[in-house]
């Protein structure tokens, strides 16, 4: 998303964007988009696994030939990393190539491979301020996020999914798989009743299970349970209060001003979730649980007590929004075009 967000603003530009990407969320989300998409065969490099290991190398080192030849055919004039597993292929490319490598960071630590290229690229978007990461190189600008976060229209979002212009409303979200703990917490705590309306974005896996769920609780008017809502801007403009994990999404969660209950994911990479989380929360924007300690009646409890106190909940939403870094996105856009065209002269 972050990586779709930046192409939006460098067409704004007047930039042309194609997309090299695996077989992930990106080979849906990117076409949907309306750009295009050159499939690369990668996988994450498995260090406990040498067979898988050397599987892993074998498929980088072909991506990056594949890399080269599509970057030549399409004229690329620079290349943006979004981190992941093709990043590490395709940046090596555009070295190879010589041209201008710019590179993003949307979590709280780099990732292998942005770690790789860091020291080769010509500049590196943070997300987090990262200890030693300083100097001309890097620039902390935010996490880029869609256009239409920060303006969406509240009133239209709210009449989109049945929710009154006077009703509080409880945001509850965990990526496109969902969040199991989140869900399973959420519908424990509010299934039967709830002291607001709840909009559930559970994410495809655990959907029809939890529907199943509601539907023995005999389908409560007040639980609105989605498996993916899209634009997600309309589901942040409906929203008073939100409870989900800490990955990037956190800077969506702050542009749109929403005071939020964070429960960071406890497997991610260096813990970069809970890094996340604690930079929010020390801005003054959310409450930190962790998920070893979040049930239903944890869950009830936190979110009664902030819908309790309307004085602290607008504080929380007043200090996301200084958080929040809506115009990354456009300032990393501009950097690529004016290395793009440094390279032309």
């Amino acid at each position: 998303m972050p990586a779709l967000a930046i192409a939006d603003a460098l067409r704004a530009e007047g930039a042309a964007v194609e997309f090299l990407g695996g077989e992930r969320a990106e080979a849906e989300l990117v076409p949907a988009a309306g750009y295009p998409i050159h499939p690369l065969r990668v996988a994450g490099i498995d260090r406990r696994n040498p067979l898988r290991a050397a599987r892993a190398v074998a498929l980088a080192a072909r991506a990056t030939a594949r890399a080269r030849r599509v970057l030549r055919e399409i004229g690329a004039d620079a290349v943006v990393g979004g981190g992941g597993y093709v990043a590490g292929p395709v940046g090596l490319a555009a070295l190879s190539l010589r041209l201008p490598l710019v590179l993003t960071e949307a979590d709280s630590h780099l990732g292998v491979a942005n770690r790789l290229l860091a020291g080769r690229a010509r500049r590196v978007f943070l997300a987090f301020p990262l200890p030693g990461r300083d100097g001309d190189r890097y620039r902390v600008v935010g996490r880029p996020i869609p256009a239409g976060t920060v303006d969406a229209d509240r009133a239209a979002a709210r009449a989109r999914f049945g929710i009154a212009p006077d009703e509080r409303c409880l945001l509850v979200f965990g990526g496109s798989l969902g969040a199991r703990t989140i869900n399973e917490a959420t519908i424990d705590a509010f299934g039967a009743a709830a002291p607001c309306a709840i909009l559930h974005a559970c994410g495809r896996r655990d959907h029809e299970a939890l529907a199943a769920q509601l539907a023995a609780l005999g389908s409560p008017p007040h639980y609105r349970l989605h498996p993916y809502i899209a634009p997600f801007s309309d589901a942040l403009a409906a929203a008073d209060l939100a409870v989900a994990r800490s990955g990037g999404s956190v800077f969506e969660v702050a542009a749109a001003g929403l005071p939020s209950i964070l429960v960071p994911y406890p497997h991610a990479t260096a813990d970069h979730q809970t890094l996340n989380a604690r930079h929010i929360a020390a801005g003054g924007a959310a409450v930190v649980v962790a998920d070893a300690e979040l049930d239903g009646p944890r869950l009830a409890r936190e979110v009664g007590a902030l819908l309790a106190d309307p004085g602290r909940l607008r504080a929380m939403g007043r200090a996301a929004a200084e958080l929040a870094r809506p115009d990354a996105a456009a300032v990393v856009a501009r950097e690529v075009v004016e290395l793009a065209r440094e390279r032309a002269r």
